[in-house]
């Protein structure tokens, strides 16, 4: 299978569940940065019309969006599988990647993460206190929902790992690296063992941000 390219930019949590998708694939894969204020002229527009990351190029084929470049991958790299065959599986993580895209990211991530951590590490801005406190009450409904759906499973559509724990991992061991994230997590342990067996694995170890900055470099 010819290789993978992956247009993003480092410690981007959309980018990181494409990358270890591709960890968890064992699939040849490059990292190709993209600035951050380049991403609305060329070349990266072309990529991506609405200027975001990450873009998948396969053969010639650039493929957007998080969630369709997982399940490309889970379907031209089918081994081992990440989507479940029984359909209430199947529902569960589809279910828990919308949650990512529609409520842990929008009005949470992009507001508690963006101050705490991306604003001031890559822009040097100081968080905005009152932006962050806004955003707590819907990141404990959906921290508590997460929870909840997660309850004694070890992944959130049963015992395996599918595209939905590869979705959200990133995005809440971003979150985990905020002061938010100890009342966020103080009544969900279930979901903090979960995210400890996530970043255990290799393919979480092997594309934090000071891993993904290194394969920049190295671009």
């Amino acid at each position: 299978m010819s290789k993978f390219i992956v247009y993003g930019i480092p410690g981007s949590p959309f980018g990181r569940a494409v990358l270890a998708t591709l960890e968890e694939k064992r699939a040849s894969y490059g990292f190709s940065p993209v600035a951050p204020g380049t991403l609305r002229s060329e070349p990266h527009i072309s990529r991506h019309p609405f200027g975001r990351v990450p873009v998948l190029e396969h053969d010639g084929f650039m493929l957007y969006e998080t969630q369709a470049i997982l399940r490309y991958l889970d379907r031209v790299a089918p081994t081992p599988p990440l989507t479940p065959d029984e359909p209430k599986a199947a529902a569960r993580m589809d279910r828990a990647m919308n949650i990512n895209d529609w409520y842990l990211f929008q009005g949470v991530n992009n507001v508690i993460t963006f101050h705490r951590v991306v604003g001031p590490h890559l822009m040097g801005l100081t968080p905005d206190e009152g932006a962050i406190a806004a955003a707590m009450p819907k990141a404990h409904a959906v921290c508590n929902e997460l929870s909840r759906l997660l309850g004694s499973q070890r992944y959130f559509a049963g015992e395996a790992v599918t595209l939905a724990d590869l979705l959200l991992a990133p995005q809440l061991d971003f979150l985990a690296q905020t002061p938010e994230w100890a009342p966020l997590s103080a009544d969900n342990r279930n979901l903090v063992d979960w995210l400890e067996r996530m970043n255990a694995r290799s393919s979480l170890k092997a594309t934090t941000w000071e891993r993904v900055t290194d394969m920049a470099k190295a671009a």
